[in-house]
């Protein structure tokens, strides 16, 4: 009696009759779709607010600088601080500009974010679902799995513009199945203020619709409102990318790819690694590939890998009957995204990297294409008639609820229970309380000057201006980044030079306050293993300047050579905290 309940209960679930979604069902699967989406942005929050000092990796480039809406007078001349708030969209920008208005911090903002981007997302990609099949239980399993592949990823979670791709996406995706042309321009709006790069995917999405595939063979469509979006949705996108392509930015040009190949950053190990010897693993993974990592994340993502096999067999899988016209619309993601991924290669670096444009459609994708898949396949054993062969029809009930059984633990419990690491926060978390308050009491114009990985974190710890750091060594920008390396040439330099003539003249060219040092900044191993430095020293490029620099550094320490700014470490020394030492520079110009 059980068994036939639950079995009655999935038959009803599978089940849509003449396209009429009962709105029961519709408000069940809808809300327990938001229901997870929610769950799992609390667990994100949990580890937001687990300390003090608490900060997304990304967010240490992309926000510390909005600092300055709250207080002006953080930052100045900060070339790293100029230089991200100069990239950073309008519309990105906007959002954490007004709630600084409201009094609410960016880095605080910067937490709460992906939770609310999190459940516009999963309510856009539910109803997108039920515009390509009509079964709520299949839009909870698309918003399931989706949900569960984006907390996996550092992109949502970071509140950095990538993150709002998103939302708005599936939004633009939904109000496109809708033919609702208005909040589809909205949205090609939106995204060129915040994530420019995905308006052409939208506007190459509007083109390919002009064509059909019936009967082996492409036509062109016999639908008026496809060629309405098309023409007003081309204009407005080229519209939203004409002041971009007007603008001159004070740190262009974009680095080239010769440029890019003479630098070991470029190249494997390297800080923005998009080069490989293999060319498969090239165009594979990475920066420079098809498939982004953790792509098949949940493993229920490669249910969706098997639709286009079973659309071959709809006879056997009669579930798939129901899909709607709108199942095109997966193909043609999919086309235009291979096809800015091919014009990404061919315009190296002038579109940014080519990954960024396969990465979030596939994502939608196959978490749309796995729940199809596993309700198709879950209906076809439903529906086996295993009297014709004999069986009793226990098994067929059995096997059913075996086969939901597992699918439903997959989903629902193997995410978050059996997994450590879930979600994926990349939230950096800073241990040197003490360090970030001695910053925090020097005058806000102050420049640290550091090799040490900690140094990333002041930024947004303590608010103070450094010279260099490790996380915001993005060389895209060769007007900035030929600045940057100049940096990291002179104070690599002056660091370990066994003049102190050097020392001094660096710290009067750069107006360097305080020198930041770690125990053991002076050691060859220091050299070698330092992130920032080993992708120099144990580059093949020994023709770049910071490689030859590098190998000799550490060499001469090696040789026993000394150099001189650690003899300024006893009597210079403003404050000594755990493995840190700060130097005063002024002391050391008297020295």
């Amino acid at each position: 009696m059980f068994r036939t309940k639950i079995n009655e209960k999935i038959n009803e679930n599978l089940t849509s009759q003449n396209t009429k979604i009962p709105k029961k069902q519709i408000f069940f699967w809808f809300s327990l779709s938001m229901v997870f989406a929610a769950a799992y942005g609390i667990l994100a929050l949990q580890e937001a607010f687990s300390s003090e000092y608490v900060v997304q990796d990304d967010a240490r480039q992309h926000v510390f600088w909005m600092l300055r809406f709250i207080d002006p007078n953080l930052f100045p001349n900060d070339l790293i601080a100029d230089y991200f708030q100069s990239v950073a969209p309008k519309g990105y920008s906007t959002i954490y500009r007004v709630f600084a208005f409201l009094g609410i911090n960016p880095l605080f903002l910067n937490k709460l974010l992906p939770s609310v981007l999190g459940l516009i997302a999963s309510g856009y990609c539910f109803a997108l679902c039920l515009q390509i099949l009509p079964l709520p239980i299949t839009g909870f399993m698309a918003t399931l799995m989706f949900n569960q592949n984006i907390w996996m990823k550092d992109d949502l979670i970071s509140a950095t513009p990538r993150a709002f791709t998103y939302p708005l996406l599936l939004a633009f995706l939904f109000y496109l199945c809708r033919k609702s042309l208005l909040p589809c321009l909205i949205v090609i709006v939106l995204l060129g203020l915040f994530y420019l790069q995905y308006v052409f995917i939208c506007a190459g999405i509007l083109v390919v619709r002009l064509w059909d595939w019936q009967g082996r063979k492409f036509s062109f469509s016999q639908r008026k409102h496809d060629y309405i979006f098309c023409v007003v949705g081309v204009v407005v996108a080229f519209l939203v990318m004409l002041p971009y392509a007007l603008k001159i930015s004070e740190y262009a040009p974009i680095i080239s790819v010769a440029q890019a190949k003479q630098l070991p950053e470029f190249l494997p190990r390297g800080r923005s690694s998009f080069f490989k010897e293999d060319l498969l693993d090239y165009f594979w993974r990475g920066r420079s590939g098809i498939f982004p990592p953790s792509l098949l994340t949940p493993v229920t993502y490669c249910f969706g890998l098997l639709l286009p096999f079973l659309m071959l067999f709809r006879s056997q899988f009669s579930l798939l009957r129901k899909l709607t016209g709108e199942i095109m619309l997966l193909s043609q993601m999919l086309l235009v995204s291979i096809g800015m991924f091919i014009a990404a290669h061919l315009l190296l670096f002038r579109l940014h990297l080519p990954s960024r444009y396969m990465e979030h459609n596939l994502r939608i994708i196959l978490a749309i294409s796995a729940a199809i898949t596993l309700t198709a396949i879950l209906k076809a054993i439903l529906s086996i008639n295993y009297r014709q062969n004999k069986i009793s029809n226990n098994l067929r009930k059995i096997l059913s609820i075996l086969f939901t059984a597992i699918i439903f633990i997959a989903l629902v419990f193997y995410y978050p229970v059996f997994l450590q690491n879930f979600p994926k926060t990349s939230y950096q978390i800073g241990n040197f309380p003490a360090l970030y308050k001695f910053f925090q009491q020097q005058p806000k114009d102050i420049v640290i000057a550091s090799t040490a990985p900690e140094v990333d974190n002041l930024p947004t710890f303590s608010q103070r201006t450094i010279l260099i750091g490790r996380e915001y060594a993005i060389p895209y920008h060769f007007g900035y980044y030929s600045k940057f390396r100049q940096r990291v040439i002179d104070l690599t330099q002056a660091q370990y030079s066994d003049n102190l003539a050097d020392v001094k003249t660096f710290i009067q060219k750069y107006g360097v306050d305080f020198w930041l040092l770690e125990s053991g900044a002076f050691s060859p191993e220091y050299i070698q293993n330092n992130p920032l430095l080993k992708q120099y020293y144990k580059s093949n490029l020994n023709q770049d300047k910071l490689v030859k620099i590098t190998k000799n550094i550490s060499q001469s320490l090696q040789q026993g050579n000394i150099p001189a700014l650690s003899k300024t470490i006893s009597n210079c020394t403003a404050a000594k905290i755990q493995d840190f030492v700060v130097l005063d520079a002024k002391c050391i110009l008297k020295n």
